[in-house]
């Protein structure tokens, strides 16, 4: 009888992801003069377990990879090899490719990284009895095409051509992403020509003004490694189309030869001829991971069982109003029965809604666990001594909220990392212990988590900060600011003090992507730094995004609902409380601070009975530590709403976030109080625009 393995596949998928875990884990903690042997048989049970599930499922490329580790650890394991620091370095680098050679079978993709040719003859070598590399190679591309003989002068020089085809979706304007700012981070690292195709351009009605249905070819000429390259594109690659080729010399001069009109025009992108798309790269689709959007989730049995429980809970409530129901006669009791079931259904049902929502919950250490390996390698590339403090691991968080969050604390690490700690001599200077710390933290504050990222380096140099905001022209030389306010303005788009663009930052590209993206989960951001003291960045997020307490307004016959956590207080202001400048802005004064008021009516094109600051409510809520207001009609009830993702059912509307389904059958949308103060043009121009 034939087996159709494929259903199982996932379940191979998800052990092996976990067993590389574990294995990079054990490495890190590895220490090789004294290693422990039950670290090491961990190690070789994890590289053991992925190789006989790939060779089961057939997926041999992974299973001959994952021989030669277990030959490797297998030799380590008897005795008969010494482990060395090279070792480490070399299964921690497997381990990398392993992940990428999972990730493009769950994509059903091929796996096209030229580090796993290197490493497949590193680790040969080793196992014939050569010594592994001092270091290994990252510039895996410039490593193969030196092996290749009669190099072309290119490769000889160490620069490399790649032709890469990038094609950023309909929604990339939309989302705020400018490719051209992208393309400037390429011309940073090498010469860059740029071509515009434009073949894939609807016709007629079918053309969406919003929408972006351009690609770009782009030929770039760099001594930098693909995963530099690839960092231009990192915050839009899930959402984009893009293809990497690499061409030699020889390529390159028969792909000139044919198409000369291609290279010769270069700048401006705008006056570029559409060309005639080469078959070559064009064919190169698409590398999205089919199983991350849907994705999976793993359970711990006791959960399980409080659901099965809570369903038969609900089953019995069923029954007996059931059986309420088939009475030919409604009696005083029946009615107080009715009652009673009504009541147990609600609570059963908030219970089993609970139950549900703790089923997404994952501790924060799926997050953590990828900084130490990013620690490690990051304080070596900078020559600095780095201590990682993880606490609160255990902490829960939403999975899809987990999964969103990830990308901005690398950046932020990473700032730490390369900003924040001064190196071991700098430190001794300033009395400090040569190794710097940066911890990080989970825990639950009320109905948020909040997730810090501390560091006990430099801080923030206020003076420069203030100069460049200066010079780029962000405030005016005789404006006073705190020093919080001027902290403040490295999340401004493009802001950087850096006095050299670096491999881990100083593009001034990046923190202002991390406050969006983090305000995209109805987060907040803040920052404290102290001069030779450190810095602290607190992240508060909501626990989920599925659910939200929300406080029900009504705006002319609409109703919206506004996030409670968002907001500080409602009032009615007096006349003599408005200050009002030309018409479009209106100021309330609210004890010692004047606080901007958003006509929400205005905003979305609704006709409101209250039109009039005075004659309405005005809602004071948080928009990134500032406070801003919001002019309603009046407030309706507070409750728990599901959020509906509108995005998925209709399209993006700014200044909404999504929408839900009242208890009357009725949908009310639910604003983003980022977005609406945007649109409103409050805080523009300001350091504190949001």
């Amino acid at each position: 009888m034939d087996i159709d393995l494929s259903q199982f596949s996932q379940v191979f998928f998800e052990e092996s992801i976990e067993g590389l875990a574990a294995m990079e884990t054990e490495l890190l903690n590895l220490n090789v003069d004294t290693p422990d042997d039950e670290a090491i048989n961990t190690i070789f049970r994890s590289a053991h377990s992925i190789k006989g599930g790939s060779g089961t499922f057939g997926f041999t490329s992974v299973a001959n990879f994952t021989h030669l580790l277990e030959t490797l650890l297998d030799e380590i394991r008897d005795g008969r090899r010494k482990m060395l620091p090279e070792h480490v370095d070399m299964l921690l680098h497997s381990v990398d490719v392993l992940r990428g050679m999972l990730d493009a079978l769950m994509a059903e993709t091929e796996y096209s990284d030229p580090k796993l040719a290197e490493l497949e003859q590193q680790l040969t070598a080793t196992l014939a009895g050569e010594n592994p590399p001092a270091t290994i190679s990252t510039d895996v591309t410039a490593t193969t095409n030196s092996a290749i003989s009669s190099a072309p002068s290119l490769a000889e020089s160490g620069m490399q051509d790649w032709q890469i085809i990038f094609a950023g979706g309909e929604d990339i304007m939309r989302c705020g992403n400018d490719p051209m700012l992208m393309f400037n981070e390429l011309r940073d690292i090498g010469e860059l020509q740029v071509t515009l195709l434009t073949s894939e351009l609807p016709q007629g009605d079918a053309f969406d003004a919003e929408a972006c249905y351009l690609k770009w070819q782009l030929q770039l000429t760099t001594a930098q490694p693909l995963a530099k390259i690839k960092e231009a594109f990192e915050w839009v690659e899930d959402e984009c189309d893009i293809s990497y080729t690499p061409i030699n010399s020889d390529q390159d001069e028969k792909e000139t030869s044919s198409q000369p009109e291609a290279i010769a025009t270069v700048e401006p992108v705008a006056n570029i001829a559409p060309p005639t798309e080469t078959t070559a790269t064009t064919k190169a689709k698409p590398t999205k991971n089919k199983n991350t959007e849907g994705g999976s989730i793993r359970v711990s049995t006791d959960k399980i069982d409080t659901l099965i429980n809570m369903v038969g809970e609900l089953v019995i409530t069923q029954a007996m109003l059931g059986q309420i129901g088939q009475q030919e006669e409604i009696t005083q009791q029946s009615i107080l029965m009715m009652q009673q079931g009504l009541e147990q259904l609600a609570s059963h049902t908030r219970d089993l809604q609970e139950s549900v929502m703790q089923i997404r919950m994952l501790p924060i250490s799926f997050a953590f666990n990828r900084f130490p390996r990013l620690v490690r390698d990051t304080s070596q590339q900078l020559g600095k001594k780095v201590e990682l403090v993880l606490r609160g691991e255990e902490t829960e968080l939403d999975k899809t909220v987990m999964e969103k969050i990830v990308d901005p604390m690398v950046h932020l690490v990473r700032n730490s990392l390369d900003h924040g700690l001064e190196n071991p001599a700098e430190r001794q200077a300033k009395g400090k212990p040569e190794t710097g710390t940066i911890t990080l933290e989970a825990y639950h504050q009320g109905g948020n988590i909040v997730i810090e990222i501390i560091d006990d380096g430099a801080g923030l140099n206020t003076a420069k900060i203030l100069e460049k905001a200066i010079s780029k022209g962000l405030v005016s030389p005789d404006e006073e600011l705190s020093d919080d306010a001027i902290h403040q303005l490295i999340f401004k788009p493009g802001f950087s003090t850096a006095d050299a663009v670096s491999d881990l930052s100083g593009r001034g590209v990046g923190m202002d992507v991390v406050k969006r993206n983090i305000h995209e989960l109805n987060g907040t951001i803040e920052l404290q730094s102290r001069r030779d003291q450190g810095s602290r960045f607190t992240i508060r997020l909501p626990l989920t995004l599925a659910i939200l307490d929300g406080q029900l307004v009504r705006i002319g016959e609409h109703i919206y609902v506004v996030p409670l956590v968002s907001i500080y207080e409602s009032l009615q202001v007096t006349e003599d409380r408005i200050n009002r400048f030309n018409d479009e802005y209106e100021l309330i004064r609210l004890r010692d601070e004047y606080v901007p008021v958003v006509k929400v009516h205005r905003e979305f094109g609704h006709q409101a009975r209250a039109s009039d600051i005075k004659d309405g409510l005005v809602m004071v809520v948080d928009n990134s530590n500032e406070k801003v207001g919001l002019l309603v009609d009046e407030l309706l009830a507070q409750q728990q709403v599901v959020i509906k993702n509108l995005e998925d059912n209709y399209t993006r509307i700014p200044g909404i976030s999504g929408a839900t389904i009242l208890g009357n059958g009725t949908v009310a949308l639910i604003i983003d109080v980022a977005g609406l103060v945007s649109l409103a043009g409050i805080g523009q121009g300001t350091e504190n625009a949001a």
